[in-house]
């Protein structure tokens, strides 16, 4: 009977049928991921050479549309050089037309330069989008997540995906986030990277050695994508100008030029290196200035509404040991509500981001509040046996969300949550908000409706192709494309990584340009700073090939070293302006003038205050400048190289002139001293002067001295030390003499003579 039933007609169709599933799921899973896309060339030998238009030439270019000539005349003029400007710059020259692009700094100088790194569909977004019932929020997300995926594929060598974990710490919590990861997972469908999963304690701490384990209940891990946004951004710029696009930066739109009937038919624009200005035609022009629409849009209309509600979000870096190589980590609930995402990036840990209101300005500064509440809610997530400390911040920086409110909705409209296209009574076309994950998107609508506005139906040679249009760079690259340059060039395997990484199949042109090490090993790069993998041939390459200009350029956007380690994108900076100088024919004034700005730029990003660099070393061009020079170098010029580094935080010497001082205060080498009587001190030394009380409160408490009545010597050192991100100049023992610390120590305390 058994046997019967078992062998039936019924029992061996649903035997058929889970063997089917069961197969069918199989290869759905052995299937699943990111497939990463072939090569379109033999990547064993480099790419043809390429080399793009100088910056003269496209100046030509735009000049030239001025001449009243309609052949010359461009057919969409594109005013910003972030993400959405070049990825408009890249959609209308794939359709055929005649574009420009002006941006008045430098490519990705501002937002896009200063993102979190991530291509995310935005699991935030969803929880919103499923806790309000928001329907706009989900059509966000499902967006996001298709771009994503497009993202990865045009771009393999600068993005890949990264898993990130969610430290669980309530039981409840468990079904709750799951759930929501398992929708993320299933809203991208075929396109999902791979599937999110439950991890066990154990594990968790396995993974993520440095994660607090006392309340730990297990993690749950998702899949994201990371980028380098701003060798993104010069890709972008790079692959326009490939396809017939003219690009110039540092060049500024400073007026709006309109026809008798109040339509706009161009700009009058400035080169900023040199002060000239002409005036450029054009059928339309794109505002796509980010959170300085509202600049365009005024000159455009003076009695225009301001519509940009910029947010400041702060991000920190700090070292690689904070967090593993292959992990990154959400809090998606902090102490005040925000989310903040721990990430590793290019070698280095980035912890960001806040969320404040903030005004518009060309370069933000990160507030050192919002730092310690990074700061603040890194420890809560971390082994307590870790000590976060402010002295571990490389760089810190500000970027400004351009978060916008559109001007044709009634005063009661919100913010809009992605990007907004607002065409002007005049014409000016402008694109605002959205994110880098939909900057494809976002140029797509928006070459649509400049299209349509303009009157270029019948210029167009294609409708948007750029869903294929692979970035420069990508075409001969794959994974294993960094072999082939250590073979042929004898670069570190680090360096080499780098490389592949960054410029794609552009790498073998990087190296070409190297200089010889004169060690055994390696045979060519030569490292600008020792502990990252940056080498002087980046510097000559980002002159020639990616429209550097200053050295703020190089250091910020070529080669994200300010980015990873102010101090060290410091350090490097004079060779950094050496090479440009080579290649840009500056002269003596004009490296000390780099050198002032790039320190200047580099203390926007955390670098500590009072840093000086020596003079260059001179490049005579006439009898004029080498007298000139051997005058100042007489005067006393010429000053040597001064740092502050926030890692080691004093300077040789200084711990024994601290220890002094307090000895003086306290008149006993083991005496205490009670916390006015230390605040006291710290005032009357000239490095702490300025310390704020809620500075030294803070201190307190984040070295555990905060319940403490009175402090030893040894914690005064460590006060000092949590305390130097916010003094300047170093304890000398003749600062001391002057305010009259020192007293008369008895022989037998002072370590004998006389």
């Amino acid at each position: 009977m058994l046997r019967r039933s078992l062998l039936s007609r019924k029992a061996l169709a649903y035997a058929s049928a889970g063997t089917i599933v069961v197969t069918g799921g199989g290869y759905y899973f052995l299937n699943s991921g990111p497939a990463y896309p072939a090569s379109t060339r033999e990547s064993r030998k480099p790419p043809p050479p390429w080399l793009p238009p100088t910056r003269e030439q496209n100046l030509n270019v735009l000049k030239a549309s001025g001449s009243g000539d309609e052949d010359t005349k461009l057919d969409i003029l594109i005013v910003g050089g972030g993400a959405t400007g070049a990825g408009v710059a890249v959609d209308a020259a794939s359709r055929g037309l005649k574009v420009a692009l002006v941006e008045r700094d430098d490519f990705s100088s501002g937002t896009s330069s200063k993102s979190t790194k991530l291509v995310h569909g935005g699991v935030r977004y969803l929880q919103k989008a499923v806790m309000e019932l928001d329907y706009e929020q989900y059509k966000l997300v499902r967006e996001a997540l298709h771009e994503r995926r497009i993202f990865l594929q045009t771009a393999p060598y600068l993005s890949h995906m990264l898993p990130i974990m969610l430290p669980i710490y309530k039981y409840w919590q468990i079904p709750y986030y799951w759930a929501g990861c398992k929708m993320y997972d299933v809203l991208a469908g075929k396109e999902n990277m791979e599937s999110s999963y439950l991890m066990s304690k154990g594990k968790a701490l396995e993974t993520f050695p440095m994660l607090k384990s006392e309340g730990l209940v297990g993690a749950l891990v998702y899949y994201d994508g990371q980028h380098n946004d701003a060798r993104m951004n010069i890709a972008l710029v790079m692959t326009a100008v490939k396809l017939g696009a003219t690009v110039a930066n540092k060049v500024e739109v400073m007026q709006l030029l309109k026809d008798p009937d109040g339509k706009i038919e161009g700009a009058r624009v400035r080169d900023n290196l040199t002060g000239d200005e002409w005036e450029v035609k054009a059928r339309g022009v794109i505002n796509a200035t980010g959170p300085f629409s509202d600049s365009l849009l005024t000159m455009d209309n003076p009695s225009h509404k301001p519509i940009v509600q910029p947010s400041s979000g702060v991000h920190i870096t700090l070292p690689n040991y904070y967090s593993p190589r292959t992990m990154g980590l959400l809090d998606p609930a902090t102490s005040d509500g925000r989310v903040i995402f721990f990430l590793p990036w290019e070698g280095n840990t980035i912890a960001g981001t806040t969320d404040s209101p903030a005004p518009v300005e060309n370069e933000p500064r990160a507030a050192e509040d919002e730092i310690r509440w990074v700061l603040e809610e890194v420890r809560r997530y971390l082994s307590p046996d870790i000590k976060v400390r402010r002295g571990d911040v490389l760089s810190a920086w500000s970027g400004l969300r351009p978060l916008v409110r559109n001007p044709s909705a009634s005063n009661t409209e919100g913010l809009v949550r992605n990007h907004m296209i607002y065409v002007s009574p005049s014409g000016l076309l402008t694109i605002a908000g959205g994110k880098w994950t939909t900057y494809r998107a976002m140029a797509q609508e928006t070459v649509d409706e400049a299209v349509k506005v303009f009157g270029l139906e019948s210029r167009t040679t294609n409708e948007c192709v750029t869903e294929q249009v692979r970035l420069v760079g990508s075409d001969a690259w794959n994974r294993n494309m960094f072999i082939g340059l250590i073979q042929r060039y004898g670069v570190d395997t680090e360096v080499a990584k780098h490389l592949s990484d960054n410029y794609g199949d552009r790498a073998w042109t990087v190296l070409s340009l190297a200089q010889p090490t004169g060690e055994a090993w390696p045979l060519y790069g030569i490292r600008l700073a020792p502990q990252y993998p940056y080498i002087e041939a980046e510097v000559r390459y980002a002159v020639r090939h990616e429209y550097a200009l200053t050295a703020t350029d190089v250091v910020a956007r070529r080669l994200r070293l300010s980015f990873l380690n102010a101090q060290a994108a410091f350090e490097a900076l004079p060779r950094v302006v050496d090479i440009m100088a080579e290649e840009l024919n500056w002269s003596t004034a004009h490296k000390q003038e780099e050198l002032a700005r790039t320190t200047r730029f580099l203390q926007s990003m955390g670098l500590p205050p009072g840093a000086t660099l020596p003079v260059p070393a001179p490049l005579y061009r006439g009898w004029w400048e080498w007298a000139r020079t051997k005058i100042d170098s007489i005067a006393g010029a010429k000053k040597a190289l001064s740092t502050s580094n926030g890692r080691a935080q004093f300077a040789p010497g200084e711990v024994d002139s601290l220890r002094e001082a307090f000895v003086e205060r306290s008149r006993d080498p083991t005496g205490r001293l009670g916390k006015a009587a230390i605040h006291e001190l710290l005032l009357a030394l000239p490095a702490y002067a300025n310390v704020r009380t809620k500075d030294f409160e803070y201190v307190l408490e984040e070295t555990g001295l905060g319940g403490k009545k009175d402090i030893d010597v040894d914690e005064f050192v460590e006060i000092c030390a949590e305390l130097k991100e916010v003094s300047a100049a170093p304890v000398t023992r003749a600062i001391i003499k002057n305010l009259n610390l020192r007293r008369a120590i008895p022989v037998e305390k002072s370590g004998g003579g006389v």
